[in-house]
């Protein structure tokens, strides 16, 4: 069994109407006991919950503080390939997009950390394009243990991989693994992916089972918010979770809410999410689940991610490049996406401490056995 039989059974339909039918006193029903229940997160996302979004907030600033302390993890992006296989016309990286295309050799790799480790940093997430043949698992083999040599937490967002590959990722140094569906409408889903591996909707949706079933530490969830729904994406991405914490209760998960933003080629958003609809989606996550870690991107306004800091963040990037050899060598024309947030790790640092919170470079690390 996989996420793909709980999927199946979804009525996406139904599960629409019923989001879009709950009221006032739904909402306040289900501020009682949110923890681990569907049904009240699907209540929780529902325009219903707009008025309540102070109640919310609160909630998640104590269940936050009560878990996690005052602490805020630091991690950066080290994009390694820009090279890509897929038609995804959101992304900058899409195959068909006019851009230079570049895959770091080992000078440029050795470079871009040394300027990551001078800034501070010990958890580090590798980002490349999804190409399987010249940046598949021969070049993830060489370039992680260069890499896990200088960082203690190493996470990958690369292209889905088999449970072998994945357990070989574990044995090189791998300790989390990202990897967002974009979108769970499978309408949606093929209208934006048109071809290469990612077409494959199923394939994708099977990912994080692979992953939890080879060991990985840390499986990160996420959806493009923007491309459907995000109400109903997001309440679905909920079951997902659900499914995995009950199946694969060793693991630990984070979601990553990532908003659609401008890049090269790039669409707009079907039904955009506002910055209150944003408020309102981590403090429905965190009702809904107490231990998840929820990680804050670049792609957010400085002014934003400074006041979204204590409702339920755990995670956040800063000094972000989006594009392979950014850090030491900057080009526009190999970036992902835009950022909105490109304050330095210092400034970052700074806000950070000064709303009362600990920065925290060291995600985790083994111990010995």
């Amino acid at each position: 069994m996989s996420f793909s039989d709980v999927f199946a059974i979804i009525e996406q339909d139904d599960l629409s109407l019923r989001l879009y039918s709950k009221t006032a006193a739904d909402v306040e029903q289900a501020l009682i006991a949110p923890q681990g229940n569907l049904e009240s997160l699907m209540t929780l996302l529902s325009p219903a919950a707009a008025p309540f979004i102070e109640t919310m907030a609160a909630e998640s600033v104590r269940l936050t503080r009560q878990r996690f302390g005052n602490n805020l993890g630091l991690y950066l992006p080290l994009y390694l390939s820009n090279l890509c296989a897929n038609e995804c016309d959101y992304c900058g990286f899409t195959m068909s997009n006019k851009i230079k295309r570049k895959t770091l050799n080992e000078a440029e790799l050795r470079s871009e950390i040394g300027i990551i480790k001078a800034r501070g940093f010990d958890s580090i997430l590798l980002v490349s394009g999804e190409h399987e043949t010249k940046v598949g698992m021969d070049y993830f083999s060489w370039v992680i243990p260069i890499v896990k040599a200088h960082f203690s937490y190493l996470a990958i967002e690369v292209q889905p991989l088999s449970e072998t590959d994945y357990a070989r990722m574990k044995e090189l140094g791998v300790d989390a693994v990202m990897v967002y569906q974009e979108t769970y409408r499978p309408i949606t889903y093929a209208k934006h992916h048109t071809r290469g591996q990612k077409k494959d909707f199923q394939h994708r949706l099977t990912t994080a089972d692979r992953a939890a079933k080879a060991g990985i530490d840390k499986i990160g969830l996420g959806v493009l918010l923007g491309l459907d729904d995000w109400r109903l994406d997001a309440l679905i991405m909920g079951h997902h979770i659900d499914y995995l914490e009950k199946k694969y209760w060793r693991t630990r998960y984070s979601i990553s809410l990532p908003r659609l933003r401008p890049c090269t080629g790039g669409v707009n958003p079907k039904v955009p999410l506002t910055d209150l609809g944003l408020v309102q989606l981590i403090c429905a996550f965190r009702l809904f689940n107490p231990q998840l870690e929820i990680s804050l991107s670049t792609r957010e306004t400085e002014q934003l991610r400074d006041n979204l800091l204590p409702l339920g963040v755990t995670h956040l990037s800063a000094g972000s490049s989006t594009q392979p050899g950014g850090y030491q060598a900057p080009h526009t024309q190999l970036d992902q996406f835009e950022i909105s947030d490109a304050r330095s790790v210092e400034l970052v640092v700074a806000q950070i401490q000064q709303q009362g919170f600990t920065p925290v470079w060291k995600d985790w690390e083994a111990g010995w056995s």
